[in-house]
C-alpha cells in the first residue's frame, strides 16, 4: 500500500467493486463527466463493469483509496496511459459522494505523484479535467501542475459540450511535500 498521511492507495479487493459501482458506477452524470463516455449500466456481478480489475497491463494501475483511519474504501485512482518511452503518464481519480469536500483528493494526487516519479521514474504527469471541477483544479495545482490548455468545446456531458483543462508536472519541477 502507498501511503500518504490520511489516505492510502492499496489494490482493488473484489469486495470494492459493488461499492465503487453502486456508489459512482450507477450516477450517470458523474460516469459521463469522469469517463468522457456514455454512460450505461452495468449489474453489480459484470466482469465488464468499470471498476472491475482484470490481468495487469503495462499502460494502468489501479487503485482503491481507502482512510487509514479505519481502513475505509473512499474511492478509486489511477495512473494510466502510462508510456514508458516517453516516461508519461495520466493521473484519474473519483471519490465516493460520502468521501468529497474531506481534503482527500490534494492528498491523493500527492501520492499518484510519488509513485509515478519514485517508482515508475516517469518524468511527465498529466491530468485532464473539466473546466468546472474546481476540486481536482485545486488538488493538481496544489501538487505543482501547471495549467498548460483548455481544450474548448472538447467533452460531451449529457447533452452538453464542455470545456477540458490539460495540467502538467514534470519531475523536476515535483516538490513532494508541497500539498
Amino acid at each position: 500500500m502507498l501511503k500518504g498521511n490520511r489516505v492510502g492507495l492499496r489494490a482493488r479487493h473484489d469486495e470494492d467493486v459493488p461499492i465503487l459501482q453502486t456508489e459512482l458506477g450507477s450516477d450517470a452524470l458523474i460516469t459521463a463527466r469522469a469517463t468522457g463516455q456514455p454512460w450505461r449500466p452495468f449489474t453489480p456481478d459484470s466482469k465488464e463493469a468499470p471498476f472491475v480489475v482484470g490481468d495487469a497491463k503495462d499502460e494502468v494501475v489501479h487503485f482503491s483509496i481507502v482512510d487509514l483511519d479505519g481502513d475505509a474504501l473512499v474511492g478509486t485512482a489511477n495512473l494510466w496511459g502510462i508510456d514508458k518511452h516517453a516516461r508519461s503518464a495520466h493521473i484519474g481519480m473519483g471519490l465516493l459522494p460520502s468521501a468529497r469536500g474531506k481534503g482527500y483528493s490534494t492528498e491523493v494526487v500527492a501520492v499518484l505523484c510519488h509513485y509515478g516519479f519514485v517508482v515508475h521514474g516517469l518524468h511527465r504527469l498529466q491530468i485532464e479535467t473539466l473546466a468546472d471541477n474546481a476540486p481536482m483544479l485545486r488538488a493538481a495545482e496544489r501538487n505543482g501542475f501547471a495549467r498548460e490548455g483548455v481544450l474548448r468545446d472538447s467533452s460531451w456531458v449529457m447533452g452538453e459540450f464542455l470545456d477540458e483543462v490539460i495540467l502538467g508536472l514534470l519531475a523536476e519541477d515535483w516538490k513532494p511535500d508541497a500539498a
